[in-house]
C-alpha cells in the first residue's frame, strides 16, 4: 500500500536532461505528447523553455541556484546587508519609542 509521502516524492532532473527536453520541444508541435513520452508534466517543459530563453545558456545550474556574475553576487550581498540594516534600524526605533514613552515609567524624571 502506498502512503502519501511515497506519492509526493519530488523527482530531480539533471541539467543535461532539461536542456535535451528544451531542444526536443522546439521540434515538436504538441508538447503534451512529448511530456507523456518522457513521463513528465507538460508544465515542466514550458517552465524549462522559459528558463532557457531567459538565461540564454546559463540555465539549469542545479539545486535551484541561479548562476550569477560577480556583479550580481555583489548586488545581492549589498541588498541583504541593506535589509539587515533596515531591520536593525526599525527595531531600534521601536525600542526608543517604548523607552521614551510619555508616562515617565522608563525615564529618570
Amino acid at each position: 500500500m502506498l502512503n502519501l509521502t511515497d506519492m509526493k516524492k519530488r523527482r530531480k532532473y539533471d541539467p543535461e536532461f532539461k536542456q535535451m527536453v528544451v531542444e526536443l520541444s522546439h521540434t515538436r508541435d504538441d508538447l503534451t505528447v512529448l511530456a507523456k513520452e518522457l513521463d513528465i508534466r507538460a508544465e515542466l517543459i514550458y517552465r524549462w523553455r522559459r528558463e532557457a530563453s531567459a538565461n540564454l545558456g546559463a540555465s539549469f545550474p542545479g539545486q535551484g541556484n541561479k548562476l550569477m556574475t560577480e556583479e550580481q553576487k555583489e548586488i545581492a550581498r549589498l541588498k541583504k546587508e541593506l535589509r539587515d540594516a533596515q531591520l536593525e534600524r526599525d527595531i531600534l526605533k521601536k525600542a526608543v519609542s517604548i523607552f521614551s514613552g510619555s508616562d515617565g515609567k522608563y525615564s529618570n524624571s
